[in-house]
This record gives C-alpha cells, structure tokens and sequence, in this order.
C-alpha cells in the first residue's frame, strides 16, 4: 500500500478511537481519503438505505447526486454487481452519472457488514487511470475500518 495511503489509513483508526458522533467522524475520514492523494477531487460515502444510495458525509465540490438507486452509476452497479468498481475512463463508462466535467476517474469501494452491504466509499479524480489495484486495497481496509461507524449510523 502507497505511504500516502498508510497515512490515512492512520488517521482512519486515530478518528474512530477518538472521541466524536459517527456522522463526524466519517466526516473526519473522508476528508483523509480525499487528502491522501494529489488527485484525489472528491471523496464521499454514500449509505444504502432500501434500494437507494443516499449520500452521507463528503469532502470536495458538492455534487447534485445526493440519491442513487442501486444499478444506475457507478455506485449503484457496484451495489447491484456485489463488486467494486475501479473505472480508468468515465467517459467510456456507460452507465456514469456526471458529477462533473472535470472527472475523469472514479473509485467505488463497498462497505460491508457481514454479507451485507452498508454502502460505498467513492473516490473521484480529475486525471485518467488515477486508481488501481493498491488503491482499491487500501480503501477496503478503510472501508472495514468504518464499517461498525457506518452501521451505527444507519
């Protein structure tokens, strides 16, 4: 895992021993995704509540996508597939809900509970090819992390 991510999976497990509501505290978290790389636009955890992906805390531009249902974008495939999502070129992404212009790449991570899914850490960046495989390892290990911060939430 790159030193920026062991950084921030550092101040991950310092947030979530330390004091502080759960709902500030994934504030706290996405904030450390967001600054754990120079790419990095936007950073946000969505929770799934029935069928629909409702945003939660993020860190970034704000985005109209405050509800997703499962199967549309990326998030909501991820939801539907049961899988992560790492895509190189949104603009080849058929199924992509725009949050802007600017993005280029996006990362969708699931967070689990048991078998069930919680909701998804999406990661999104400016330049194409941003994510790969060690970016998608370390944001489960901070997805694993948050999970019990996420459940208390919903």
């Amino acid at each position: 895992m790159p030193d920026h991510f062991d950084e921030a999976l550092r101040e991950v497990e310092a947030v979530l021993a330390g004091e502080g509501k759960p709902r500030e505290k994934l504030g706290q978290v996405v904030e450390s995704i967001r600054r754990a790389h120079p790419l990095h636009s936007w950073a946000g955890i969505y929770y799934l509540r029935g069928s629909t992906l409702e945003l939660g805390p993020f860190s970034g531009i704000p985005t109209v996508h405050t509800r997703i249902p499962v199967g549309k974008g990326v998030c909501g495939t991820a939801v539907e597939q049961r899988r992560n999502q790492l895509i190189e070129d949104v603009r080849q992404c058929e199924n992509y809900l725009s949050c802007s212009e600017a993005v280029r790449s996006e990362l969708v991570v699931l967070i689990w509970r048991h078998h069930s899914i919680l909701g998804v850490i999406d990661i999104d960046s400016d330049e194409i090819g941003t994510f790969g495989y060690d970016q998608e390892q370390a944001i489960e290990r901070i997805a694993k992390a948050i999970s019990p911060v996420v459940f208390e939430v919903l």
